[in-house]
Formats: structure tokens, sequence, C-alpha cells
């Protein structure tokens, strides 16, 4: 009940908020709609306002930045995200404004960026509240990844606690955990996630792209994988959908402002969501990185989140392709992409095929040199095309993994 009435009269009792980026004041967002700007290019790429005067606008600036707020929360079809909002002593909020006001509640701190709200006549600066640099307890954990909320955690629970997991973004089940050498991510979900996240994880480490490391852990008795966390307080993230909204708002077209910037990492994304069958690959999981110093952006971010690969994998087109857009399936981004970067295999894995043959031709097979050209399509040493399939199936899981190399499925 503590909680509550604070967060009541913290986050709707305001006259005038700041936005602040580490400890630059950016702009000041009035309860009426009226703003000041002081840096437009430290504004987040995500919240468009104007500092004219009238209603429209002022209307226009007060949605804008309640829509920034709730993006910064957890959205309520996440797993557990009823028990996460009720240990917190907030409603299940509907609209932009009731999810902003729970976030300004936490000042919208976040573990993507360094952007923060401070109210009006706040004594607080960003050495004080940054997630990166104080010790999280791990008590909010049994809510994000369980749904079990104890007595026990319930008195450990504040703020900061809340802040890193619920404005962590994605349906599965998830809660930063501090370790020795800093924040993981620690995901849950269904065995076949996690396991496809798994095998995915290590096909992903054959190629030359940068991507999320993920291995096997436990939490509370149940298996779970683990990633290292990739922002700091020099390095944010800008996921696309934040990028989109930005060249709307600027006139320039989403994926020509991509391609500009890092051809590569988004031909080579499209390649591995193909091969590893990724279903998931929306606008919220994969973007810019930014420099936090300058607020610019650079290369795309490391390739994560592959707990829904091998899904839409009965066929060779495998789903749309949600990051190419209308009109593409899976399989003609990844030809579009193959015949632009190459496949970028890492040479040093091509020694597992090597030693397989070798192993093969001693034990009486028939040795099989696969070779991939740039139309993707699979061809012997011998220069026919192979019809071989291999089925990975895990038991214990239920989850079964059909390659098809007659279409070019490693």
């Amino acid at each position: 009940m503590k909680k509550e009435n604070r967060m009541t009269q913290t986050s709707k009792n305001w006259s005038h908020l700041y936005i602040m980026h580490k400890d630059r004041r950016v702009a000041t967002i009035y309860r009426t709609g009226k703003c000041t700007i002081y840096y437009s290019s430290f504004m987040p790429y995500n919240l468009y306002l104007e500092a004219e005067d009238d209603l429209d606008t002022r209307l226009n600036n007060l949605n804008n930045f309640y829509y920034w707020c709730s993006s910064r929360l957890l959205t309520l079809d996440r797993k557990y995200a009823k028990e996460i909002l009720n240990s917190i002593g907030a409603m299940q909020a509907i609209t932009d404004k009731d999810r902003a006001d729970i976030a300004i509640s936490y000042h919208c701190l976040s573990l993507t960026d360094v952007y923060w709200i401070k109210l009006f006549r706040e004594d607080l600066d960003f050495d004080r509240i940054s997630l990166y640099r104080h010790s999280l307890s791990n008590a909010f954990a049994d809510v994000s990844l369980r749904g079990v909320l104890t007595v026990q955690n319930a008195d450990l629970i504040d703020d900061r606690d809340v802040a890193g997991d619920i404005g962590t973004q994605g349906v599965a089940p998830k809660a930063w955990i501090r370790g020795e050498d800093g924040f993981y991510l620690y995901k849950d979900g269904d065995p076949r996630d996690v396991e496809a996240e798994l095998l995915a994880s290590r096909i992903v480490d054959c190629f030359d792209i940068s991507h999320v490391s993920y291995t096997r852990d436990t939490f509370s008795g149940v298996t779970v994988s683990k990633c290292r966390i990739v922002t700091s307080e020099d390095v944010g993230i800008v996921p696309f959908e934040h990028v989109s909204i930005y060249c709307e708002n600027h006139n320039r077209d989403p994926l020509d402002f991509v391609l500009r910037r890092d051809p590569y990492d988004y031909y080579m994304m499209n390649i591995i969501d193909y091969l590893i069958g990724n279903t998931d690959r929306h606008w919220g999981n994969w973007g810019f990185s930014v420099d936090n110093a300058t607020n610019k952006l650079k290369q795309l971010y490391p390739l994560m989140d592959f707990n829904k690969s091998f899904l839409s994998y009965n066929t060779t087109d495998g789903a749309k392709c949600l990051a190419r857009g209308t009109g593409f399936s899976q399989k003609d981004a990844a030809l579009e992409a193959v015949k632009k970067v190459g496949l970028n295999r890492i040479s040093e894995r091509q020694m597992f095929f090597t030693r397989l043959n070798l192993l093969e031709e001693a034990a009486g097979d028939t040795p099989t040199i696969l070779s991939l050209s740039s139309d993707l399509s699979v061809t012997s040493s011998f220069g026919a095309t192979l019809v071989t399939e291999h089925e990975y199936d895990n038991s214990e899981t239920g989850f079964t993994v059909t390659y098809d190399t007659s279409e070019g499925i490693l």
C-alpha cells in the first residue's frame, strides 16, 4: 500500500517534468502540453515534440510524451505482466497515460539507454539513480521469471529493482540478474523456446556477424537461457521501431536509413533468420547501437533473441520477413541478402565438416562435402544436388527441427 500511494502522488501530481539524458536536461514538458527543447540532437529517437503553443500541438506533445513513457514499460502480453504490476502496487494499465504514470513513478529508467525523467525541483542526479552503477538486488527476479512474489521478496523490492525488468520488452518471462562481472539477462518460457535459443545461438556462432551468445543456466531449478548485457552508460540501443518513428517525423525512408548506415549487418540478419527459422524479428527486436556521449547512431546492435527459432520450418520459404517488409518471405530476403554481402561463414568452423567427412569415409560411408552457392543451393563435392534431411529430436522438450539441404537449409 505504501508503494501504491507513493506512486500515485509521484507520477500523477506533476506540473512539469524534465526529460534527462544522463545529467543533461534535454527538454521540459508541461502538464498543459507546452514544451521547451534545449538539445534537439539529444532527444529520444521515438519522441517528437514541438515548441508551438497552439492547442493541437500541445495535445500532440502530450500524446507523444505519454507514448514515449509507456514504451519504457513492459507490454501486457508479457508473461507474468499481471504479477509484475501487482508486485509494485500498480493497476494493469490499459492506456498510454496509465502506463506512463507507472513509468514516471520509477523515473522511466531503463537498461537500454541513459534517459530518465526528473521531477520539478527534485534533488537528484544520474550518478545516484543510474541502474548501471548501483548494485541491484535480485529480489524481483522471482516475479519476472516465475510469477512468484514472496513476502520476503516484497520487502526487498525497491524502484530500481523494478525498473530494469519492468522496462524490458518482449513476451517471454525474463529478468536481469547482476553477476560479479555485470548484468545478465535470464530468459525462461517453455522448454522448446529455451532449447531453440541455445541451439540457434550455436549456429549463429558459425557466421561473421556481431551477435549475442546464449548459454544454459538454471533459475529456481528451471533451465533458462542466459546472455550478457550489451548496453552500458557509454552505449545504448535504439530499436528499429524507434528509428522508424524518427524517420516518419523527418521525412526519411526507414529501410534506406538503415542501408545507408549498416547494410552488412542488416543483410546478414536476414540470412541468419532464414537459416535458423526465426519468426520473431519484429521492429522491437533489432536496431542500432547509440553512442551515449553524442546520441549518434552507430552500427546495428548485436543480433539477439533467438527463442522463436525453428518455427515455420516445414517449407523452404519460411515465414514473412518482418525486417524486410511487405511481400518478402524469409527466403526472398535471404536470397537478396546473400547476393549483396555473401554468406560469410567463419572459416574455422569448416574444420567440423572436414573432420566429419574423414570419419564418414573411415566408417565406409560416402563422404559428403557441402558447399553453399550464392543462390543458397547446396551441392556436393561431386557436383550433385543433395536431397538429404536431418532431424533433431529432443524428446525431453518435444522440440523437433528438420534440416532439408536440398533447398539450402543447413
